[in-house]
């Protein structure tokens, strides 16, 4: 399998994907933010879209349009007797422009069939470098704003009353959150991207308690998930995306049962 380049390259830039999504992962459940996830995949999709419509790369595009949009849909995260219609009709409004763009442009349906579903082994040696460069520089905002992140997502109430700046810190996550989604729809593309997003983290948090035992357990989980995606994708010929979303999905109801039987027992 490693003899060909295109699984080498997949195999590298899934892997910074896993970890990226894997951490962030553990912030979005935290915070109860698996909804924005959801809604900024599909934002992701109309940026990929319109990145194609004028020339410029779909990842390009998606960052665009994650970025800007995030933060202006994270506002709406407080108010939750709004939050399912604004969240619907702006799934609505994103998925009809992607859409559109796409049948603006000259490209075939291939195209959109990757922004979708995400085309990992088709990734080019200079898209993996633009992954790895986006990957890293989540991580280290991660590591730079660790300690204060993980205390107001798990306490924000006591966040507030220790004087935290949570206005900046919910933009810092907002940011890593919309970058997390540009790079890991580049696997399991835009409509998937949050299941590596929500449920290693959500497997995560029902076998183990502690801020950093959640993380490694979710990073693991998201590196099984797309190593083990991708081998089965390389043997069978079947789509990548259906193997890493059956992986993560099969691990979640395990960990779920694992609760349940703690509580029992």
């Amino acid at each position: 399998m490693f003899e060909y380049e295109f699984m080498r390259q997949a195999f590298i830039a899934s892997t910074f994907i896993a970890i990226t999504a894997g951490l962030v992962g553990v912030f979005v459940v935290s915070r109860n933010m698996s909804f924005l996830s959801h809604t900024l995949s599909e934002i992701g999709f109309a940026g990929a879209a319109f990145g194609i419509l004028v020339g410029i790369s779909p990842l390009a595009g998606m960052i665009i349009f994650t970025l800007v949009s995030s933060i202006a849909v994270g506002s709406l995260s407080g108010e939750a007797s709004r939050r399912e219609a604004s969240i619907s009709a702006i799934s609505s409004l994103f998925i009809g422009l992607g859409i559109l763009f796409l049948s603006l442009s000259a490209q075939s349906s291939s195209y959109a069939t990757n922004i979708l579903f995400g085309s990992i082994v088709g990734i080019s040696a200079a898209e993996v470098k633009q992954l790895l460069i986006l990957a890293v520089f989540v991580i280290i905002i991660f590591l730079i704003f660790y300690k204060p992140l993980a205390f107001d997502s798990f306490d924000h109430l006591g966040a507030q009353a220790s004087g935290l700046k949570t206005r900046l810190l919910s933009i810092v996550f907002l940011i890593t959150l919309a970058l997390s989604v540009s790079i890991g729809a580049q696997i399991v593309g835009s409509l998937l991207v949050f299941v590596l997003l929500t449920l290693p983290a959500a497997t995560a948090k029902y076998v183990v308690h502690s801020v950093p035992k959640m993380i490694l357990v979710s990073v693991g989980l998201s590196l099984a998930g797309v190593w083990l995606g991708l081998y089965l994708a390389f043997v069978t010929n079947w789509p990548v995306t259906f193997f890493i979303s059956t992986f993560e999905v099969l691990a979640y109801f395990a960990g779920l049962s694992y609760k349940n039987w703690k509580l029992t027992h």
